[in-house]
Parts: structure tokens; C-alpha cells; sequence
């Protein structure tokens, strides 16, 4: 799908004001939320909040002219995926997905459903999309930031630090975006005459250790 007919396809649903008023008078418009959180989440709250007043502002009354369908799955990757297969089945016009772990599910459960992502990083290098200006399929949205802004974090670091030799960076190889920031930093690391060592880990509990054992190497983390 090319760039310019998914954005009309999605316009039509959910997005545009212009289309949007132009469309109230035509058949109730469906929009799926799969969210990787809780309902109790306050940030997430604000997040929703935030959409669905934009799509008020945008024309779109819930009960009237937009009906919304929200899946909580919460972080689980087989809650995420039910949910996904979900919301695949009611065939709405658009799907909101909520980070990286939303995409690659209802990717795999709908090829045809415009799928709009938030929060994300590298859906390139993920597969989600084929390119940056031409996102070629049923997938679009907004990248968390770009790669290349890994390259600073060494520079700042030297600067602070101008003796460092040796930086540990922590990364979850299970996340394309791990792999990647690391490889960014890697690359800088020798133009600053800096060796950049990575320190794998899957859980939020291995942070602490890996500090700790940053630290008895006297190397600089990041």
C-alpha cells in the first residue's frame, strides 16, 4: 500500500478534520485501541485522553459518528497477541497500536486493517515497515527518535569524562531497538578513541547488577 492511499484510507477513519466532518453523515466509524497497559495506568489514561480528545477536535462524537473498541492487554506477549487477533475479527477502519510489542501481532493478524503505531523505535529495522518515506504496508505512525541521536551519547560522555577509554552500554537483545542503538554507539566509539562493551540483559531486576558490575570494571555506562 502506498503512502498517499493509506493516509486517505486513514483520514476517512479517524484523523483529518476535514474528512472527518465530510464523513459524519456516512455510516458509523469503527477505531481499535490495543494498548500495552493496564487500565489503571495513569500515564496510559493520559494517552487516551489525549486521543480521543483529538479526535473530538476533530469532528468525531463516540456513540455517534465513531465507536471505539480498547483492548488493555497489559504487557504480556500472549495477552497482546489474543487481544490483537481481537480486534483483527471486528475489522474496524484503523487500529491504534501502542508500541512495539502491538505491532508485530496485528501485523500478523490483519495485512488489510490500517495499522497506526505510537511510541516506537526502528520499525525499519523491525520489519513492521519497508522504508521510512514509503512504509509500503498496512503499517504507518511515529518513531520514539532516530537512531542516529545514539551517536551523542558517547560524545557527551567523552566530554564530561575526557580520560574514559571504556564505555558499557546496557541493551535487551529481545528488542530490535537494543541491537540497533547499540550498534550506533559502537560505531562512534572508536572515532572518540573510546571500546564500547555491551551488557545483555531481558529483565528490569538484571539493571542493578549490571551497574554494580559495570562499576568493579571501571567502565562508564550508558
Amino acid at each position: 500500500m502506498r503512502r498517499r492511499e493509506f493516509i486517505a484510507g486513514l483520514g476517512s477513519a479517524a484523523v483529518w478534520p476535514g474528512m472527518a466532518r465530510a464523513q459524519q453523515a456516512n455510516r458509523m466509524r469503527q477505531v481499535g485501541m490495543l494498548l500495552s497497559g493496564t487500565a489503571d495506568d495513569a500515564v496510559f489514561q493520559t494517552w487516551v485522553d489525549a486521543f480521543l480528545q483529538g479526535l473530538a477536535q476533530s469532528g468525531w462524537v463516540i456513540g455517534r459518528n465513531v465507536r471505539i473498541e480498547t483492548r488493555w492487554a497489559g504487557p504480556k506477549a500472549d495477552d497482546i497477541r489474543r487481544h490483537a487477533h481481537e480486534l483483527a475479527a471486528l475489522a474496524p477502519d484503523v487500529i491504534l497500536a501502542h508500541g512495539g510489542s502491538t505491532v508485530r501481532p496485528l501485523l500478523q493478524s490483519t495485512r488489510s486493517i490500517p495499522i497506526v503505531f505510537t511510541i516506537l523505535t526502528d520499525p525499519v529495522g523491525n520489519g513492521y515497515v519497508e522504508s521510512l518515506p514509503r512504509p509500503g504496508r498496512n503499517a504507518t505512525g511515529f518513531m520514539l527518535a532516530d537512531y542516529s541521536l545514539n551517536a551523542k551519547y558517547p560524545e557527551i560522555l567523552k566530554e564530561i569524562a575526557p580520560g574514559i577509554t571504556q564505555v558499557a552500554v546496557l541493551r535487551d537483545t529481545s528488542q530490535g531497538a537494543g541491537i540497533g542503538n547499540f550498534a550506533v554507539i559502537q560505531a562512534m566509539a572508536p572515532l572518540l578513541r573510546v571500546q564500547a562493551n555491551a551488557i545483555d540483559l531481558r529483565e528490569a531486576d538484571e539493571i542493578e547488577s549490571a551497574i554494580h558490575a559495570g562499576e568493579r570494571s571501571r567502565k562508564v555506562l550508558s
